[in-house]
């Protein structure tokens, strides 16, 4: 597959994404939310794609957000249109594009975050599964200080960190920036690493993801993005349903066989 404005690749049943917009800081225009949007959808089909890693390239910054140089609602620029709209009730909100959960891509995506992730990064923050970040990397939202209410952003991110946080960095706006190292702290972020171990430390994760059986896998993914929004209660009833549709008998009994012949994974301690 190929892109305007990503770059792609596949290696040992990992898809590589990468926002490939370096002389804008990664921040997408309506080209790259279209091709965000085809490319989720597309890997839906894709079997020998188990696991997908998105970073960004270059290591000034992951994705700065919306592209401000392009212009807002310009239809010319493709059938997206990044904004506002004629009215209020039919605003074009980026998230209805770029995420891979509102793309319906259930197969796990890590985000290997290599250096500045602010205000509209945080749509594809918001829907991966987990996050590996360099050093340098920090996160912050800008929205209020350009006169913007941050909402949707935010929003997205509170799912993965802490209210007082996200609040604190949704208000003090470009005042402040949380460093990969806080973010850790807070679990928003999994692991910190330096800038030049980033690739191989995302690949080792996605490769160990992309071994075990792709259903199994899918269905682990759904079941805990279902049980964040809703009840113990609710999400424990669906649970039987999950398992059912994530079972492979033949995976299984593979896995039942090799938990017999004593084989074992070398692991390692995080």
């Amino acid at each position: 597959m190929t892109f305007d404005t990503l770059l792609y690749e596949e290696s040992e049943g990992v898809a590589w994404v990468t926002l490939n917009r370096p002389e804008r800081l990664n921040a997408f225009n309506a080209r790259m939310q279209q091709e965000l949007h085809d490319l989720w959808r597309s890997l839906r089909d894709r079997e020998e794609v188990r696991c997908v890693v998105l970073t960004g390239a270059g290591d000034k910054a992951f994705c700065t957000g919306i592209d401000r140089e392009e212009v807002l609602g310009d239809k010319r620029q493709s059938s997206v249109r990044v904004g506002a709209a004629s009215s209020p009730f039919m605003f074009d909100d980026p998230a209805a594009y770029i995420g891979p959960k509102t793309c319906d891509l259930w197969k796990p995506v890590i985000a290997a975050v290599n250096g500045m992730a602010c205000g509209g990064a945080f749509y594809l923050l918001g829907e991966v599964e987990f996050i590996i970040a360099a050093e340098h990397a920090t996160f912050f939202d800008p929205h209020v200080t350009y006169g913007m209410a941050a909402v949707f952003e935010p929003m997205h991110m509170l799912q993965k960190m802490p209210f007082h946080e996200i609040m604190r960095l949704s208000l003090l706006g470009n005042h402040e920036r949380m460093s990969a190292r806080r973010a850790y702290e807070i679990g928003l972020v999994s692991e910190v690493v330096p800038f030049a171990d980033l690739r191989s430390a995302a690949a080792w994760a996605a490769r160990a993801i992309a071994e075990a059986p792709a259903r199994a896998v899918q269905a682990t993914v759904r079941a805990l993005w279902t049980a964040r929004e809703l009840s113990r209660s609710q999400a424990l009833a669906m649970g039987f349903a999950f398992i059912g549709l994530g079972t492979d008998r033949a995976a299984l009994e593979a896995g039942q066989a090799a938990f017999r012949s004593g084989r074992r994974i070398q692991w390692k301690l995080r």
